[in-house]
């Protein structure tokens, strides 16, 4: 069973740079669908960003287009979210999900959280202006 470790989360000015890091310690997880997803207080799970099969394809939320990024480092089994240009309404708690058949990523509309079994236990992120 594959587990997410997140972190990298915390406080910063709009404006600002944040990177995220999700590890699946003791697998490779180049062929499944992984993604980071938010929630902030009061709304629903919100896919962010997700990417399949070492990176041939890549979904990212219309208001992160350009700002966010979804790197990945198969050697180090780790998934990154690059924040930059952070605006306050990017305050959520963020989550790392996996998807280790790779359906998730294959949807023609934004991802949806119910189509990933495998989550990590969040990591906050707050921006202030």
């Amino acid at each position: 069973q594959v587990h997410l470790v997140e972190s990298g989360g915390g406080s910063v000015q709009t404006g600002g740079s944040l990177t995220l890091s999700c590890a699946a310690p003791g697998h490779t997880y180049s062929s499944y669908c992984m993604g980071w997803f938010r929630q902030a207080p009061g709304k629903e799970r919100e896919g962010v960003a997700t990417i399949y099969t070492g990176g041939r394809y890549t979904y990212y939320l219309a208001s992160v287009k350009g700002r966010f990024t979804i790197p990945q480092d198969n050697a180090k089994k780790s998934l990154y979210l690059q924040m930059n240009s952070l605006k306050p309404e990017d305050t959520a708690m963020y989550y790392c999900a996996a998807d280790t058949f790779g359906h998730a990523c294959l949807g023609a509309g934004p991802p949806s959280a119910a189509d990933f079994p495998i989550w990590g236990q969040g990591t906050q992120v707050t921006v202030s202006s």
